[in-house]
């Protein structure tokens, strides 16, 4: 069943019963778990759901900076992404440390086009002009259920990597 575009995509995020925090993430392509450190009453048995916002923002530079050097036919070889998430209250805005790490006999010029790129990447822009959280309370278990329509994420990536001509 197609998925309207306007609701985006889905993800469906459950209690597994186990411990106190744990709980279990479908998304269409598979599913994991999300849990909390044990020394704050979780099993520690997945990321935590700032662990999975960092990723985020990590896993789309990567894969937006390796689509644009395809794209351009550089030598990128490995691309590395650390991210830290700091908050110094729930008031306080939210930082994300990102170093990147390059490797492959790229000249300054392109290094620099990629570090551009990054700053680009959609889960970047998404973090920094934030977000609308729409909530309703369902009636029935499972909501929508997350659908194999193609992923506006890379949609927006190949947008981005097509749109950047330099």
């Amino acid at each position: 069943m197609p998925q309207d575009a306007a609701l985006g995509e889905s993800v469906l995020v459950a209690e597994t019963g186990l411990g106190r925090y744990q709980v279990a993430a479908r998304t269409a392509s598979g599913a994991f778990l999300v849990d909390e450190p044990v020394a704050v009453g979780g099993l520690g048995s997945g990321p935590t759901p700032y662990d999975l916002l960092s990723a985020a923002l990590g896993s789309c530079t990567a894969i937006t900076l390796r689509l644009y050097a395809d794209r351009k036919g550089w030598p990128l070889q490995r691309v590395q992404v650390s991210v830290r998430h700091h908050r110094a209250s729930l008031k306080a805005r939210d930082r994300f440390d990102r170093t990147i790490l390059l490797e492959g006999p790229l000249d300054e010029e392109q290094r620099a086009r990629l570090l551009q790129i990054a700053e680009q990447c959609p889960v970047h822009r998404t973090y920094e002009r934030g977000s609308d959280v729409i909530t309703t309370l369902s009636l029935s278990p499972g909501g929508p259920a997350p659908d194999e329509a193609d992923s506006e994420h890379m949609r927006d990536m190949e947008e981005l990597s097509a749109g950047a001509q330099t």
